[in-house]
């Protein structure tokens, strides 16, 4: 890349390393590990308006990555603020690393919020090459890509909002959410998280770095089935509700939406 993209990208890992240590204070004083998703979630949308605002692709490409990437991130971190730390409670993933780091947990979650910002770094990496795409002029891909993103968001809004207003009934206490978008898929927030990122493949099309943008979807995919994401969640959901949970996971597909299967019981 040119060494104008390098330096914004050095920029925005700077930033995104200030930001972290600010959210770091905030676990520090309130022992809610939480608000680093909530930083890096807003941090992703924010870069993506950094390099469409200071790079030299195509202006209406560049004012739609602004737009989609910003709605989506900002979206995602104010979801998350409500749902896992506004509530006071820490996260179970968060209050387990607390717990088995002992007394080394404020060093531990210091180098674990400046990993994030890495993260975040990275995962920027396709709104830069759709940043400096110069390819001209719109055509029928670039709105195919801004249709993906529209069935994601909406998607995963929608998945949200189900779980939230199951979780919201008190005679749903200890229950597995089976309705909606739940009956098909055990994690369908995380699917439409992971269709998302199609969208900047799909504009970083005619870009000499069109490969880069490939990382988005691989590495999510990546995170949500082996770091951070199903495995986290189901061995909290396995803990408290336990046979409910089991019989969810028997007759329910994983990750891509399908119809429910018989389970053995």
């Amino acid at each position: 890349m040119a060494y104008a993209s390098v330096t914004l990208l050095l920029l925005g890992w700077g930033l995104m390393a200030v930001v972290m240590v600010a959210l770091y204070a905030y676990q520090k004083s309130h022992a809610n590990a939480g608000i680093v998703d909530v930083g890096w979630a807003a941090g992703v949308g924010f870069l993506a308006i950094l390099y469409a605002c200071f790079s030299d692709g195509f202006p209406m490409r560049r004012a739609a990555l602004a737009a989609v990437a910003g709605i989506w991130g900002f979206r995602l971190a104010a979801y998350l603020y409500l749902d896992r730390v506004l509530p006071g409670q820490e996260d179970g993933r968060y209050r387990m690393l607390r717990e088995q780091w002992g007394e080394r947990a404020q060093r531990n979650f210091f180098l674990f919020f400046q990993v994030q910002a890495f993260w975040a770094v990275l995962f920027s990496l396709p709104f830069l090459v759709v940043a400096v795409n110069s390819r001209a002029p719109w055509t029928g891909v670039d709105t195919a890509a801004l249709l993906v993103w529209l069935v994601a968001v909406t998607g995963e809004t929608v998945a949200d909002r189900q779980l939230e207003r199951f979780r919201n009934d008190s005679v749903n206490r200890g229950r597995t959410c089976r309705v909606g978008l739940w009956r098909y898929s055990r994690h369908p927030n995380y699917f439409f998280e992971w269709i998302h990122w199609f969208t900047y493949v799909l504009l970083g099309i005619g870009s000499p770095y069109f490969w880069v943008t490939l990382a988005g979807p691989v590495l999510m995919l990546l995170f949500l089935y082996k770091v951070t994401g199903i495995p986290y969640t189901e061995k909290q959901a396995m803990k408290s509700r336990g046979d409910d949970y089991r019989r969810y996971q028997e007759t329910t597909s994983a990750f891509i939406p399908w119809f429910p299967a018989k389970g053995k019981h």
